[in-house]
């Protein structure tokens, strides 16, 4: 009785140092995977640095003629206004056949990550079929996600939000 005892209380042991030695079963638990790791800064010698300029990447340039549209909490659904947006913006679509444009669907930052990526690409995918059920091309409009990761307000509240709340056009590359 005391070997099938020690053998259970040694189990339970191992799994518990097991799991509370992981943090991603905290993060598990807590409905989020970790973003992904940036990759390794490679060592530069103290001379190359000053040579070096620095840059940061800028975000892609909305394009002109095209106006971004927003979304309530939640929701991805186009709200009446923002319809009468988008018809002008499939105007323009018209008037410049060729052009290729990426939508971006971002969200605030309430909700876990993986929440947000999806709602964001509900977002854009709900614009672009608006604009393809009006006429547009949609092999000229793609769409991707960026869920909370590119905020246009910083701020926290609910009038920040409701501008981060929107689906972007930038050209498409």
């Amino acid at each position: 009785m005391k070997i099938k005892s020690f053998g259970l209380v040694l189990m339970v042991a191992v799994m518990a140092v097991a799991l509370s030695g992981c943090g991603c079963f905290y993060q598990q638990m807590k409905g989020e995977t970790p973003a992904p790791a940036a990759p390794a800064a490679k060592a530069v010698s103290p001379e190359a640095k000053t040579a070096m300029p620095v840059t940061k990447a800028a975000p892609a340039a909305p394009m002109v003629g095209l106006n971004d549209i927003n979304f309530d909490f939640d929701k991805y659904n186009i709200r009446a206004n923002d319809a009468e947006i988008l018809k002008k913006d499939y105007e323009w679509m018209m008037a410049n056949p060729g052009k290729k444009i990426k939508i971006e669907g971002n969200c605030d930052e309430r909700g876990t990550v993986e929440y947000n990526l999806v709602l964001g690409q509900k977002r854009a995918d709900a614009t672009k079929n608006f604009l393809v059920n009006l006429g547009a091309d949609g092999k000229s409009i793609g769409t991707v996600s960026y869920g909370k990761e590119r905020p246009l307000c910083a701020e926290h509240n609910e009038a920040c939000w409701a501008k981060n709340r929107r689906a972007h056009f930038v050209p498409a590359q």
